[in-house]
């Protein structure tokens, strides 16, 4: 979930996850990201690119407060750390984070 950037950026992303099989549902603000959580409860995992957020320990906090067994991988071009994530990333390394989804959940190309 992050806020507008230029359309090689979340968009890369996004595409990388859903030509992996994976389901995306995006937010461009902490607003969007905070109400997205109440409207799909079942959400297994945040994804926040630190760089575009304002407040990016906001929704981290806000997704385990809901559900602390969800997971929270924060992207980061630098070291940025991110309150209650269970993961930090190279936001430059989308090949890592289908990975560490796959990892996760396992391989939604592989269901039937």
């Amino acid at each position: 979930m992050a806020e507008p950037e230029p359309e090689d950026g979340i968009s890369a992303r996004k595409l990388v996850l859903e030509t992996g099989k994976f389901n995306v549902i995006t937010a461009y603000s902490t607003r969007e990201a905070l109400e997205a959580l109440e409207l799909f409860p079942r959400i297994d995992a945040v994804i926040l690119h630190c760089e575009l957020l304002d407040r990016p320990d906001q929704i981290a906090t806000a997704a385990k407060k809901r559900n602390p067994k969800m997971r929270v991988i924060a992207l980061s071009p630098r070291t940025t750390r991110v309150k209650d994530a269970d993961h930090h990333l190279s936001s430059h390394e989308p090949q890592e984070l289908l990975n560490l989804l796959r990892d996760l959940y396992g391989d939604p190309r592989k269901a039937a």
